[in-house]
Formats: C-alpha cells, structure tokens, sequence
C-alpha cells in the first residue's frame, strides 16, 4: 500500500484531535462511532503507517460531538 502524504495541517489537526479525545477518555473506537466512521478509521488517521486523513465533514462531525467549534481542531495562524 502507498503511504499517504500528510500536509502540517493535517498533521496539525490529527495530532488535536488525538490530544482532545485522550484528554477526554474517549477510545479511538468510540470516537468512530460517534461520528458514524468504520471503527479503524480513527487508528489509521492517528497511525504513522497506514494514513487516512481527516476532512472537512469529520472535522465538523467531531467538533460537534466533543461540544466544540471546527475551528477549536485547526490552528490559530496558518502553518
């Protein structure tokens, strides 16, 4: 399988999710589940082997299901 490219953004996001859902007790399976994602999405988004990346509709879906807004997943400044 081709490894996927990760932009810093990308990185960014992932690496702010994973940071949030720890920070909360919420297991990647479980966040895949509230988000209505297959139960491996989320390990292979936050796997530095096999990627898959988040997109704007994740984005939204967890920024929904953690009580936040889309823009508390995405940094400040541009990177």
């Amino acid at each position: 399988m081709e490894k996927v490219f990760i932009t810093t953004i990308e990185q960014y996001v992932i690496d702010r999710v994973r940071e949030l859902r720890v920070a909360r007790n919420i297991s990647q399976r479980e966040l895949a589940d509230m988000i209505d994602l297959s139960g491996g999405f989320i390990g292979k988004v936050e796997s530095s082997g096999k990627r898959a990346k988040y997109n704007l509709e994740h984005i939204n879906r967890i920024a929904k299901v953690l009580n936040l807004s889309p823009k508390d997943l995405l940094p400040e400044q541009p990177l």
